[in-house]
């Protein structure tokens, strides 16, 4: 089982700029907890997501001596995946892939097809610098614009992902729109169909069907969860203040229900969920 915390995804849409050193204090506190990944900043423009102008330096003062957790960075483009390969503690680089026309044009401002051009591109880029690229289908489970998505539509982007060679594929499910039925069909279709690809959830949730949503992802055999403390985050396109990120407190109390052991370190993850409410207050 592999929990990929995600400070990035909690801090990206905030208006007042989180200071850079309470990024760098909360982010190593989460390198103490134990977590497969910290999905941790991006290598963007800084005038499209101001909050991560200050990825580099966060980055540059992260302590990875003690920590067993790999480091994910956000990349949008073939420069950010050029900036983010020069450094060597990055192992991951996500780049955001949507199946609504709409919104790879708002997100990255590039069609489907440029963004599966750039694809290619930043898998290479990967290669030459030993990094894994994580591929997020946004708007994985339907989307607001009206443009036209089923099922089969996400199948056939995984297909071509795997042309490309892509191992790793999140379902992202961007606006909160998911549910069991859907989940199930999804993961229990494609993880039995393309055995060599590593799939996660992240999912957008409410309060209330956070549990309905993990059990089916899980029990399709999905292994890979992304989550934000406290479910800090979330798509401001989602037009429910209840819609934020998949709460990691509620993904460890559930696998550990399950019986699983997450090997994490209890007390740091206590940390963590205290110092949390005065990062995002």
């Amino acid at each position: 089982m592999k929990i990929i915390e995600c400070p990035r995804d909690a801090m990206q849409g905030l208006k007042q700029f989180i200071p850079t050193e309470v990024k760098i204090d909360y982010i190593n506190t989460l390198l103490k907890v134990g977590f497969d990944t910290i999905d941790f900043g991006s290598f963007v423009s800084p005038k499209a997501i101001p909050q991560m102008r200050d990825t580099a330096e966060v980055l540059a003062n992260l302590d990875l001596d003690n920590t067993r957790s790999k480091l994910l960075a956000i990349i949008a483009n073939v420069r950010g995946a050029e900036d983010a390969a020069q450094h060597q503690q990055i192992n991951y680089l996500g780049f955001p892939l949507s199946v609504s026309e709409t919104f790879q044009e708002r997100n990255t401002n590039k069609s489907i097809a440029e963004a599966m051009e750039q694809l290619a591109h930043i898998q290479d880029i990967c290669g030459r610098h030993d990094k894994s690229l994580v591929t997020y289908i946004s708007m994985g489970f339907g989307n607001p614009y009206g443009d036209p998505w089923n099922a089969e539509t996400v199948i056939r982007f995984v297909e071509d992902l795997d042309k490309l060679g892509v191992k790793i594929i999140s379902l992202s499910d961007t606006i909160g729109m998911s549910n069991p039925e859907i989940i199930t069909y999804l993961f229990g279709s494609l993880i039995p169909a393309f055995p060599h690809i590593e799939f996660g959830a992240h999912l957008h949730t409410t309060p209330a069907t956070w549990q309905e949503k993990v059990d089916a992802a899980y029990n399709a055999g999905c292994l890979r969860f992304d989550g934000a403390i406290r479910g800090y985050g979330g798509c401001p396109m989602a037009k429910d203040e209840l819609v934020g990120n998949m709460a990691t407190e509620n993904l460890v109390g559930y696998f550990e229900n399950k019986g699983l052991n997450l090997e994490l370190n209890k007390e740091a993850f206590q940390a963590a969920m205290a110092q949390s409410v005065a990062v995002f207050s």
